[in-house]
């Protein structure tokens, strides 16, 4: 019983249109089951058919042997249609992303810069 007070609520079915050749349908998406994770890593792979992409965790540690291993924790398998649609889309909202808040920067040494008036040297 305590169990039960502890999860959370389903979330109410969400309806999005879905295009087809010649009319729209429109969908009905459960997310009572679905988990979410964090990923700073991905990979991507493809067969003749589908796309394949793993996402994962770096944690940019050092031990002794060496960098830590990523840990690829989510396997995405898309056929090429799909993908290219999740492409569009994320073009999309990537776009309308910088509108508001500026290009995003996906180098890593450029996105570090020190503030006016700071300098590399910490005390």
């Amino acid at each position: 019983m305590a169990e039960e007070a502890n999860k959370p609520e389903a979330a109410p079915p969400v309806t999005t249109p879905a295009a087809t050749a010649d009319q729209q349908m429109r969908l009905t998406v459960n997310t009572a089951n679905m988990t979410t994770s964090y990923s700073n890593f991905f990979r991507v792979t493809a067969t003749f058919e589908e796309l394949i992409m793993d996402f994962g965790l770096h944690s940019g540690l050092m031990t002794q042997s060496g960098p830590e291993a990523v840990r690829i924790n989510q396997r995405m398998v898309l056929s090429f249609p799909t993908a290219k649609r999740l492409l569009t889309a994320l073009n999309m909202a990537i776009g309308r992303h910088e509108q508001v808040f500026g290009a995003v920067e996906v180098d890593p040494q450029r996105r570090f810069r020190p503030q006016q008036g700071q300098t590399g040297n910490r005390s």
